[in-house]
């Protein structure tokens, strides 16, 4: 009788192992799915079509969702994607452009800047991401070789294309008072620079000049909660074409 006993709590136990491996495989499985999608969802290829390349198709988008108003591509690079700018820096944390929940969230202008890129210092966000989505590469400017081989960007606003120049990269605090600060004036632009070349970990000379425009690209590091990597560009002058 005991023995029987034993028999049928081994069955049990053996039955109890047996489901929890199930278990784990199906939720390991549904984990690479969901992992895959939140990537897939925020590659740059699921808006080529609509980039502003002489092409209706960005107005298009537009209708979709007002808050779009811009473009940005660093050459050579996976980020090439619509830019928004909500009347917060929460919305677009988990909403794509097109005005949808979305864990991969958007690229969108810090929402005290005006969007015509008159600040002397602008601010876009987007999340850190695995496969070179939304600002995932934005770390390998950390990298001399890669840093060097990198030095132009496109912005897209007002209709028209207009260049980026590349010249900094940096790791700061969330919290740094100069290069998250949206209401410097013309007039701090030589602090500006000083402040930037003393805290960047890369920086190229530039013939800068009064009046510069900068652009300042942020996204979220993996060894600090506070930690942001940065890229800071000069945008220059307008272009008349652009890579599609």
């Amino acid at each position: 009788m005991l023995r029987r006993i034993i028999q049928i709590a081994d069955r049990i136990v053996n039955f109890v192992i047996a489901a929890g491996c199930i278990l784990l495989l199906v939720y390991g499985g549904y984990a690479l799915w969901d992992s895959a999608q939140i990537t897939e969802q925020a590659s740059s290829s699921m808006y080529t079509a609509y980039k502003p390349v002489n092409s209706p198709s960005f107005e298009d988008m537009r209708k979709t969702n007002p808050e779009i108003f811009g473009w940005l591509t660093i050459d050579d690079t996976h980020i090439d994607y619509p830019l928004v700018q909500g009347t917060d820096n929460s919305k677009y944390v988990n909403t794509d452009a097109a005005g949808n929940f979305s864990l991969s969230g958007s690229l969108f202008l810090d929402y005290r800047n005006e969007n015509n890129f008159s600040d002397l210092n602008s601010i876009i966000y987007g999340h850190h991401m695995e496969k070179s989505a939304m600002f995932g590469e934005l770390e390998n400017f950390g990298e001399v070789s890669f840093f060097d081989a990198h030095r132009s960007g496109r912005l897209y606003y007002n209709g028209q294309w207009h260049e980026l120049e590349i010249f900094a990269f940096l790791h700061v605090d969330a919290y740094d008072p100069v290069i998250y600060n949206t209401d410097l004036t013309q007039d701090s632009g030589a602090d500006y620079l000083a402040y930037v070349q003393q805290h960047a970990q890369l920086f190229r000379d530039l013939p800068f000049q009064t009046g510069d425009r900068y652009l300042v690209l942020s996204t979220c590091t993996s060894t600090s909660t506070n930690g942001r990597h940065v890229l800071i560009c000069r945008i220059s002058g307008t272009v008349s074409a652009i890579k599609a």
